[in-house]
């Protein structure tokens, strides 16, 4: 009889099982497929428009006719320097929170800000962008070390856009880099202690290394949100049309991101194609990011020994 029982329960925990995995199966097929769907409705509608003129060539008007060169290369720019000012602050933050904030009440309203910091609207972050570097710091720039009331860096500018898509993405590199700090085995802190060197350099020559290459998922992150953000962009540093590659960062730009906005909304007459190739090209360029930064990523976990 207890034979009989135990082989009932087994049955019974098989299927449980199978029933636990078909509907994990139900539910990622729930995600993947939408996806995959919107996926292969760009390819299919904008791959015809890609081509080398549409890719190298100036856009010629208003209408979205030309090609999107200086929408690449203003994105380009932007994401560079976006990742240049976020991964050192987002680096040097978490490295206080994991190794010298302990356990504090400082500490502790400092991840609470963080975590309502990831969710705030893009636009929330738009307007304090341009009210905050815009119109603050560049105006004070202007107005005090310029000495001047034309207005220099008191605009928008590849700058302040940079600058506030670092606001946008500083979460993602914190949390990451706090994830990637912790994961490095407690040995490797007190076996170097121990040989006599100080807490900064065991951060500096052993936990900091050991943790780039989960360090560096926060800039494949972080380098998806920025580069599909509009709404910061377009209040501090995109261009609607100019024709022309920015020369510095006090320059606008033409933006991916926003540029498809502009065409999907302002253009009237824009074809199908011509939207679907612009958000082709978008998702190619995160695509192309991502993929150089998670070689550089496997790169450096090839090199690590443990």
């Amino acid at each position: 009889m207890s034979l009989v029982l135990a082989h009932n329960k087994r049955d019974s925990r098989i299927l449980a099982q199978k029933l636990a995995f078909a509907a994990v199966a139900l539910i990622a097929a729930a995600v993947v497929i939408p996806i995959l769907g919107l996926f292969g409705f760009i390819a299919f509608q904008g791959a015809s428009k890609v081509n080398w003129d549409f890719l190298t060539k100036n856009p010629s008007a208003l209408d979205a006719s030309g090609g999107i060169f200086p929408a690449i290369i203003g994105t380009a720019w932007l994401i560079v320097f976006t990742i240049l000012l976020a991964m050192p602050l987002g680096v040097i933050g978490a490295v206080y929170l994991t190794e010298y904030g302990g356990r504090s009440k400082l500490v502790t309203l400092v991840r609470a800000a963080i975590v309502n910091l990831a969710g705030v609207p893009s636009i929330v972050h738009g307007l304090f962008g341009l009210g905050c570097f815009v119109f603050f710091v560049g105006g004070s720039i202007d107005r005090i070390i310029l000495r001047t009331s034309k207005p220099v860096w008191g605009q928008p500018c590849l700058l302040w856009g940079a600058c506030t898509l670092a606001v946008v993405i500083l979460p993602i590199v914190i949390k990451s880099t706090e994830e990637a700090l912790a994961a490095v085995p407690k040995s490797f802190r007190e076996g170097s202690q121990a040989l006599g060197a100080t807490k900064w350099e065991t951060i500096r020559r052993i936990i900091l290394p050991a943790a780039l290459p989960e360090i560096l998922t926060g800039a494949v992150l972080g380098i998806g949100r920025a580069t599909g953000e509009t709404a910061p962009v377009m209040l501090t540093c995109a261009a609607s049309f100019k024709p022309t590659l920015p020369q510095g960062l006090g320059d606008q730009a033409m933006l991916l991101p926003y540029h498809l906005y502009f065409v999907v909304t302002q253009v009237p007459n824009a074809k199908m194609d011509t939207k679907s190739a612009i958000a082709l090209v978008l998702i190619s360029f995160v695509a192309a990011s991502s993929i150089v930064v998670i070689l550089l990523r496997s790169k450096f976990k090839k090199a690590r020994k443990w």
